[in-house]
């Protein structure tokens, strides 16, 4: 399954949502992150993770092997108002220098890295004392709801996709080995549920920006898969209005945020 992100850019910058809120105010009130940090945030894609930080007082680069993807980001940076620095590298081989960073993050993305090598690296950058953050967030496919429908029509679509990804639920305790192992210290985890609202139209871009839909599936695949989808939510829409008179066409689409993060040694 070869898999590129730059073929959905746009529509991965409008339509997938960021972590929310609730995310950075747990990482700041521990103490995970602060105010002033040093970070430097791998697998940035649009930047999402690197914003927020930003926006919140870090001094933030984000790196990213998609240059599609890092335009997107310089962009919704600029919007923003935000002072961030973008540059193209893989999470395994940064080209940064040993030791400069109180903080790497890695969102959304840790399951694409050589994990390995991209500990590795993370150990090398970070300063002693520095910290690493592993946040993912996700759609929850529980029986019969909207990302459980959605990711039974991607199986039809991208089997292996479904293989590897589908029908899991948002927790990586194998990402607790690959920090051990490189020799991270007072590793821990938290996670949380938020539901995320979509109109039909948006699930609907959202998931055609996904790796399963636009990132490896041709145009005229991609294309049936959102015709099937569209059907199927007109369906679940009239389902729904059918049960409750005031029923509203907005999605609530649950969703689970899990966070790794430890501690690099001071010696």
């Amino acid at each position: 399954m070869n898999i590129d992100f730059g073929l959905t850019a746009n529509d991965y910058a409008q339509y997938r949502a960021g972590f929310p809120d609730a995310f950075f105010e747990r990482v700041f009130g521990e103490g995970i992150v602060e105010a002033g940090d040093s970070l430097v945030d791998l697998g940035t894609g649009t930047g999402t993770l690197a914003r927020g930080f930003a926006s919140r007082g870090c001094k933030a680069l984000g790196m990213d092997i998609s240059e599609a993807m890092l335009e997107q980001a310089r962009e919704l940076s600029r919007q923003d108002g935000l002072k961030v620095e973008f540059r193209a590298a893989p999470a395994e081989e940064t080209g940064l220098p040993d030791s400069i960073f109180d903080v790497v993050s890695a969102g959304q993305c840790w399951h694409w890295f050589d994990r390995p090598r991209a500990a590795a690296e993370v150990m090398r950058i970070l300063k002693p004392n520095g910290r690493v953050l592993i946040p993912h967030f996700d759609w929850i496919p529980l029986t019969g709801n909207v990302a459980d429908m959605t990711e039974k029509l991607i199986q039809k679509y991208n089997p292996k996709w479904y293989e590897r990804f589908g029908n899991k639920t948002g927790m990586h305790p194998d990402w607790l080995r690959d920090l051990s192992e490189a020799g991270f210290a007072d590793i821990k985890t938290f996670s949380f549920d938020v539901d995320v609202p979509y109109t039909a139209e948006a699930w609907r871009k959202r998931i055609s920006a996904s790796a399963g839909v636009g990132a490896s599936l041709s145009d005229a695949e991609v294309d049936g898969f959102d015709s099937e989808l569209k059907s199927l939510l007109e369906a679940h829409e009239q389902a729904a209005a059918g049960k409750e008179a005031d029923s509203h066409p907005v999605l609530n689409i649950q969703h689970r945020v899990f966070v790794v993060h430890a501690r690099k040694s001071d010696f």
